[in-house]
């Protein structure tokens, strides 16, 4: 091989490598932040409700990791009868609380948030929920064979529409399962909400909670995991669609915010893996 024919191979491979290398960069639409409402009312079991807690923060591009808080904002809750219920910023966390939520089964609530001098609300009951009775755990199930399921029960009440949201949370790792259901067929009847795992061991711990909601945060919920389980990601990350929840802007509706305002009597029921 001659010097002139190593050079021109030489000279060749470069070009293809180089060729090769084409960067690809995508522009993605600088859209101004939206309002993200996270406004979780929970009334649990056994204990007065009376410290609730709301967050805000800023929408980002899909790219961005820095989730920015919305300080400074002002947010009311009232109730049917009057009573305002103030929550004030922690800090400077986007973490509204109070201490003196009143919470009232079937009770409408109206959420306020004004914010940069336009003003959001949403309305909605706080619902009802049965509580877990017992938790069956069978092992080895699943496609693979490996799986842990457990199986949360609890008793439908009879003539009522009713609707559930089950978290599934592992102690150990803070990795959170959501479930939906509806009594749609098993109105009366001991039904369960079901959880499944690979590599849970015995020992640990799984936070199971049941919240009663509304049909309107049921079809919400449900749009947002289907969505997500067709990407295999979860519905609290990056929407690629927007799915609005029942919060509105009435001084600029085009500046619609995300989120939802949720009111729920709740259960938890504490399993240790076998």
């Amino acid at each position: 091989m001659n010097s002139l024919f190593k050079k021109t191979l030489l000279v060749f491979i470069c070009i293809l490598a180089t060729a090769c290398e084409d960067v690809i960069q995508i522009d993605a639409p600088n859209i101004p932040p939206k309002l993200v409402i996270e406004a979780s009312i929970n009334w649990f079991k056994g204990t007065p409700g009376n410290f609730q807690a709301i967050k805000l923060s800023l929408s980002a591009p899909y790219f961005d990791t820095q989730i920015l808080p919305a300080n400074n904002a002002e947010i009311t809750v009232t109730d049917s009868s009057n009573n305002t219920f103030v929550f004030t910023e922690n800090e400077d966390t986007g973490i509204y609380v109070t201490y003196n939520f009143i919470p009232k089964i079937n009770e409408t609530y109206t959420l306020t948030i004004i914010y940069q001098n336009e003003t959001y609300v949403g309305t909605e009951l706080l619902k009802s929920v049965t509580s877990i009775t017992r938790v069956e755990q069978e092992n080895d199930k699943g496609f693979s064979g490996d799986e842990t399921e457990l199986k949360a029960y609890y008793n439908d009440p009879e003539n009522e529409e009713n609707y559930y949201f089950f978290e599934f949370i592992n102690d150990k790792n803070s990795l959170v399962d959501l479930e939906i259901y509806d009594d749609e067929f098993t109105n009366g009847n001991e039904i369960f909400g079901f959880f499944s795992k690979e590599d849970l061991k015995p020992g640990d711990e799984i936070i199971i909670r049941n919240y009663g909601v509304s049909k309107r945060f049921y079809e919400f919920i449900f749009l947002l995991l289907q969505q997500k389980s067709d990407e295999n990601g979860s519905p609290f990350e990056t929407q690629p669609t927007s799915i609005r929840g029942n919060c509105v802007n009435i001084t600029n509706p085009s500046n619609y915010p995300f989120g939802y305002f949720r009111l729920s009597e709740a259960d938890q029921f504490i399993y240790t893996i076998e």
